[in-house]
């Protein structure tokens, strides 16, 4: 799943809207959305909001946001509720939905299953369905994630040294 993610990242050139409600992306993940965003790919993510049914993945999610929203990378957190939608459509072409969150728990010790689309009507519900979830969501900048107050900072550090188990 994670090779499949990160070909597919690596392979966009006009967009990429992710939907996850766990998002803890590793370096190599990081790279390869940063490099998509810096190459004018529209990078957008969805996950959690205060509504998350796991504080400490959040946290350990947000203490890695710093590259890519430096980078352009546009995350948005779901606003109403939890959050659990798993998708990915690439360049309105290529989709991927099913049980695989987007960090390393599911990338390398469930065992999660997606199906994969390639139809162009497919991916064109799919993204209306992103943008629907986006206008109840709020984006945050990349200023706004630098200036967050040091409790939170440090909360998020310490968690990210659950991130292997997350």
């Amino acid at each position: 799943m994670r090779l499949m993610y990160l070909l597919a990242i690596t392979a966009a050139s006009r967009s990429i809207y992710l939907s996850t409600p766990y998002f803890i992306p590793d370096a190599p993940a990081i790279k390869a959305l940063t490099d998509a965003a810096k190459r004018g790919v529209t990078v957008q993510i969805i996950t959690v909001g205060n509504h998350t049914d796991s504080e400490t993945v959040r946290r350990a999610s947000r203490a890695r946001w710093g590259a890519l929203l430096e980078a352009g990378v546009e995350i948005h957190e779901y606003q109403p509720t939890m959050y659990h939608c798993k998708v990915m459509i690439v360049d309105g072409l290529w989709t991927t939905l099913g049980s695989t969150n987007f960090d390393p728990r599911s990338f390398s010790l469930n065992d999660e299953a997606n199906v994969n689309f390639y139809d162009v009507d497919f991916a064109r519900r799919h993204i209306g369905i992103f943008q629907e979830d986006l206008a109840h969501s709020r984006q945050v900048t990349f200023q706004e994630w630098k200036d967050r107050p040091l409790a939170e900072k440090s909360w998020e550090h310490a968690a990210t040294l659950f991130g292997s188990q997350l």
